[in-house]
């Protein structure tokens, strides 16, 4: 009788195991954590098509814990992206680049009923998406 409870907590060890990999392999059922951006210049509420926050030292520092937060698990430590998402290292500097980067921020990415890339625009705001393209165009490589 030993053997079979044995057996049985051994299967139940193999099985948590399983489970819990698959879960942490996951990236498509997260929570965004809020990001505090009242130290940064107010912008409205109307989304901007370019990025007001290029080049602001207070905007960097708080984009970087934003993405860190938020962005990391899919797009890698310090935007080097393991190949679940793009690599936003390469991502276009100027409008072009904005422009592509506010489209995901705030539609997300789906395709074939998947989300790829949930929205962040209207649950963290434009201010923290302009922070965190602003300290993405700091880890800019060509």
């Amino acid at each position: 009788m030993q053997f079979g409870k044995a057996a049985l907590l051994g299967a139940a060890a193999i099985l948590g195991v399983t489970a819990s990999a698959s879960a942490l392999m996951a990236h498509g059922d997260v929570t965004p954590q809020a990001v505090d951006t009242s130290a940064l210049p107010d912008i409205g509420q109307e989304w901007l098509a370019a990025n007001p926050y290029t080049g602001n030292a207070k905007a960097i520092e708080i984009g970087q814990s934003a993405y860190g937060q938020n962005c990391a698990r899919c797009h890698g430590l310090d935007a080097e992206s393991g190949g679940i998402a793009p690599d936003l290292r390469y991502l276009e500097l100027g409008e072009s680049g904005d422009q592509w980067f506010l489209e995901r921020f705030r539609h997300g990415s789906s395709h074939d009923g998947k989300v790829y890339m949930p929205p962040f625009g209207d649950v963290l705001g434009q201010k923290a998406g302009w922070a965190i393209r602003a300290w993405l165009e700091t880890k800019h490589q060509e």
